[in-house]
């Protein structure tokens, strides 16, 4: 398996003492498989190094992988780097009526971009479906109901829920529960051959319906379900439930440490009555793997419910699942965010069993931490105010251009040259529109009349005043250019400007279509406490301008990063970003605007 390059140092957490006592008492060195060699179940496990720790990362292919995601597939595949081990890209394709190719691709681009693959040392793919596993799963359900631990209930769902009972009331066993095992299997094969209508029945675990855990009051294993699967097409018209066909997968692949977050927990004594039950058979192979569950990521400012995440897109709300506004990984890379940033941060928020929330900051500072060091520093004008150097043509020569030049990277470029950013200083510049005060607050240090302020890289000048329209709209302000001051003369110290402001040229400044991204949400918990998450909505979640950017920006190409001055980070956009039209996104600010 592959080492992201920039892997943070790992820090303890309970997950990995259990790992590093599993490798010193030698727990999964002896496992075995009963299986018979040359089927489907046996192929799966034909390359595995029984000493060798697995874990897998197994996503159900019915939507983009967000934000909790990429903290599972850090963990999964983090943990089996750490420890030489592998770790299995699986999808749970079981529920064919919401999955689709498209997010299989989408799972595994993502995968990748996040830095990691699932190739044994010796090149062997560890990627796998659910769906190749239909046949054992079959087999494995037809053996339950040869041994009694399984029957077909032909309930009503209305009724099967009404005699599950609830946490006071034990359950009311169904009146097919004591069935023949020969009746149930006949009835089952009739399933299988599409001699019932969907919803007719379905196959149950028969284990305990007085229990205290719901999960275990005859769990449905088995549903007959009409629906063209993404993989095996027509094939099935019965499709195994996922707390069936997800125990069974980590056994078929020789799972060590199976991971889920804490919803799970309670489907753990399923997880082990299922395995248990078919290693008794001699189906699986023993030892068997072992569900451990941590406490999910919660994320302030985000959603991370796929079906609530779908309803943004299919609603319009958003532009599609990887809108820079979205917490899923598609939409985070078109934000700008870094593969690095978000290791780092998985890293960060550490993995434990308690309940807790993140703050949207973490994240946003990890990003700014691995940005800092390379992202290209350039000017732009987001809120555009011309201003005209009235005494220009006369102390500077009519229509003269000022070459000026700054660093792409202020502090160096890791011991190689650095970079220069050139422009054009003339007459006319863009300037901030906010850099000009009629009525200086107190402590205001940027143009007004009588004050002198630095063109960042260019010269110092004084500002004389403004022109406005007939609605009293300022559309221009002036100054006087201070010749000999340009910065990296001897005379830049003659004057003093108690600011500097950035600029771009008139001249050779470009247009761009620059999109201010924010927090999706004005509620830090979108998603909690039976919230209406759409009542919630950041109303000021973009805002798209027409900006000017320095021309060093013109030769940008998709995906580029830089940090606009004064403004934050910004990425050129991946699908609309163009030479003949500049798209930018912002990724975040120079700091956490939403502390406050």
């Amino acid at each position: 398996m592959s080492t992201p390059d920039t892997a943070p140092t790992p820090l303890t957490n309970f997950l990995r003492q259990i790992i590093e006592a599993d490798l010193a008492q030698g727990t999964h060195a002896q496992k075995r498989w009963a299986g018979t060699p040359g089927d489907a179940a046996h192929q799966a496990t034909a390359a595995v190094d029984p000493a060798r720790i697995r874990t897998r990362f197994p996503p159900e292919p019915n939507g983009y992988l967000h934000v909790g995601h990429a903290k599972s597939i850090c963990l999964n595949f983090g943990l089996a780097r750490d420890y030489a081990g592998v770790c299995h890209l699986r999808f749970d394709d079981t529920n064919p009526e919401k999955e689709d190719q498209e997010y299989v691709d989408g799972i595994i681009d993502a995968v990748h971009w996040l830095g990691f693959d699932w190739n044994d040392p010796d090149g062997h793919e560890n990627l796998y479906f659910a769906s190749r596993y239909f046949d054992f799963m079959y087999r494995a359900a037809e053996y339950l109901i040869e041994t009694g631990h399984a029957y077909v209930d032909e309930q009503s769902a209305e009724d099967m829920r009404a005699n599950r009972g609830d946490f006071g009331k034990p359950g009311v066993n169904s009146p097919f529960r004591d069935r023949s095992s020969a009746e149930n299997l006949q009835r089952f094969r009739e399933m299988r051959g599409g001699q019932h209508a969907d919803g007719a029945m379905v196959l149950r675990a028969k284990i305990d319906m007085a229990s205290p855990n719901i999960n275990l009051r005859d769990p449905a294993i088995y549903r007959i379900k009409r629906a063209e699967h993404h993989a095996t097409g027509n094939a099935w018209c019965i499709y195994p439930m996922y707390t069936f066909a997800h125990p069974i997968e980590d056994a078929l692949e020789c799972i060590t440490h199976s991971i889920c977050t804490l919803e799970f927990e309670d489907q753990r004594p399923f997880y082990d009555w299922l395995l248990d039950r078919l290693a008794d058979g001699g189906l699986i192979a023993t030892p068997r793997p072992h569900q451990y569950e941590f406490a999910r990521l919660n994320l302030t400012y985000v959603v991370t419910s796929k079906r609530k995440l779908k309803h943004l897109v299919d609603s319009g709300i958003v532009s599609g699942w990887d809108d820079p506004r979205m917490p899923t990984i598609v939409g985070l890379r078109r934000r700008g965010y870094t593969p690095t940033a978000i290791r780092a941060f998985c890293e960060r928020i550490g993995v434990t069993k308690d309940y807790s929330w993140i703050d949207y900051a973490t994240l946003e500072g990890c990003l700014r931490e691995d940005l800092e060091p390379f992202a290209h520093r350039a000017m732009a004008v987001l809120d555009p105010l011309k201003l005209v150097l009235t005494n220009w043509d006369e102390a500077m020569g009519a229509g003269h251009l000022e070459p000026c030049q700054l660093p792409a990277l202020p502090h160096g470029a890791g011991g190689q040259t650095v970079p220069q950013r050139h422009f054009l200083l003339g007459r006319e510049v863009w300037i901030e529109r906010e850099d000009f005060a009629e009525a200086p607050p107190k402590g205001y240090k940027r143009l007004f009349v009588g004050n002198k302020v630095r063109l960042k890289g260019g010269y110092v000048i004084e500002c004389t005043g403004c022109v406005k329209d007939a609605s009293g709209a300022i559309t221009e302000v002036q100054a006087l250019v201070i010749p000999e001051t340009k910065s990296g003369t001897p005379g830049a110290d003659s004057v003093k400007a108690k600011a500097a402001i950035t600029w771009v040229g008139a001249h050779d400044g470009v247009p761009a279509e620059v999109r201010l991204y924010d927090r999706l949400f004005t509620d830090a918990q979108p998603d909690a406490g039976g919230k209406d998450f759409l009542a919630l909505l950041n109303p000021e979640s973009l805002k798209t301008v027409t900006a000017w950017v320095e021309p060093s920006l013109a030769q940008a190409q998709p995906d580029d990063k830089f940090q606009f001055e004064r403004h934050g980070y910004f990425v050129a956009d991946r699908h609309d970003h163009a030479s003949d039209h500049l798209v930018f996104n912002r990724i975040t600010g120079l700091k956490d605007s939403w502390g406050k």
